[in-house]
């Protein structure tokens, strides 16, 4: 039987460990990648924590950890004839089975490993021009705010955007939202070197959340209209209070970030008079990756910025200690098999 390396996440403990486990084969509608680059998110932190809960479709207590890949085709299964093997590809954030979106590396063994399992229908062919560890952070860092600024917030060009946690979501936010046309955009968050960042990727101001002009500045800003949409990837209960009171007449909040927290609206009379809006978001559509895959091959988007550091797989605790703790200040860490 072949083996390959894993980080392999035990539910129930919490405990993360890298171990040799059984190389998987394709099966019909399926192909095999070699994993070249896998992206370190927030949310697999948070899996390991606890903080998510459990995985709802998980089979058994562990899984294979990563959900952002690129890689290498290396086995076909048996009826694939759409990809051949040796072709570069990066792989959707989950595959829907029985109707249902199952997220990779949560509900199903993910790439934090030597090999993936993806059904076609997830694989999307990458360009020489874009780099593994570039490509790999596109499904989720770059694939979900995407989303959430064209399709859950409908952004229009020339609405007054905020955004809140300028991390490994929230700092793509910043540069996806100035491509759409959106003036001003807003940062948000209580670390220079976010804030710092945040401008130099494109953001018109950079806030302290607990500066006590706050307010002043934004309507300041945009000449006292306030936001038309506020987005949270902090996933933050101090940031919908905030952002609700920056809120434009029929502004709408995208919750984006994840807490697993009550959400309060303090002021239900205003929130009803202003018309505000509260929106959900998760994840992304399937087109989204490969709309993204090439606006940053034909030069619109650049994440060659995006990526701190790239660490071997058996480094995987070490770059979720370091996103945990925001040691260097990451914006993305890459494991390379």
């Amino acid at each position: 039987m072949d083996l390959m390396r894993a980080a392999r996440l035990h539910i129930p403990s919490h405990t993360l460990t890298i171990e040799e486990v059984p190389k998987p084969a394709p099966g019909p509608g399926q192909v095999l990648i070699a994993v070249a680059a896998a992206g370190v998110c927030m949310s697999d932190v948070h899996l390991i924590d606890g903080t998510l809960g459990r995985p709802p479709h998980l089979q058994g207590d562990t899984v294979t950890i990563g959900h952002e890949i690129a890689g290498t085709i290396v086995e076909l299964g048996p009826d694939v004839i759409q990809f051949q093997e040796g072709q570069r590809v990066v792989l959707q954030a989950g595959d829907v089975k029985n109707g249902q979106l199952h997220t990779r590396g949560v509900d199903f063994d993910g790439g934090w490993a030597e090999y993936a399992l993806a059904a076609v229908e997830s694989v999307f062919p990458l360009p020489d021009s874009l780099p593994f560890e570039q490509a790999a952070i596109v499904p989720d860092a770059v694939s979900t705010p995407w989303d959430a600024i064209v399709r859950t917030a409908a952004i229009k060009p020339g609405e007054a955007v905020g955004v809140w946690g300028v991390g490994g979501l929230g700092a793509h936010a910043v540069q996806l939202l100035r491509a759409v046309g959106a003036f001003p955009i807003i940062a948000v968050d209580p670390t220079p070197g976010a804030r710092r960042r945040a401008l130099d990727l494109g953001a018109d101001l950079a806030l302290d959340s607990a500066d006590p002009a706050f307010r002043e500045q934004v309507l300041a800003v945009t000449k006292g209209r306030a936001l038309n949409a506020a987005f949270d990837f902090a996933g933050v209960s101090a940031v919908h209070e905030q952002a609700l009171t920056v809120l434009a007449p029929e502004g709408r909040l995208i919750l984006v970030g994840l807490s697993g927290r009550p959400l309060v609206v303090h002021d239900s009379t205003m929130f009803s008079y202003l018309k505000h809006e509260i929106r959900g978001h998760f994840g992304t559509e399937l087109d989204a990756v490969p709309k993204l895959v090439d606006l940053a091959a034909g030069g619109r988007l650049d994440f060659s910025r995006s990526i701190t550091d790239v660490l071997p797989l058996e480094k995987a605790g070490v770059a979720v200690e370091r996103l945990q703790t925001k040691e260097g200040d990451p914006l993305r860490l890459i494991l390379k098999p």
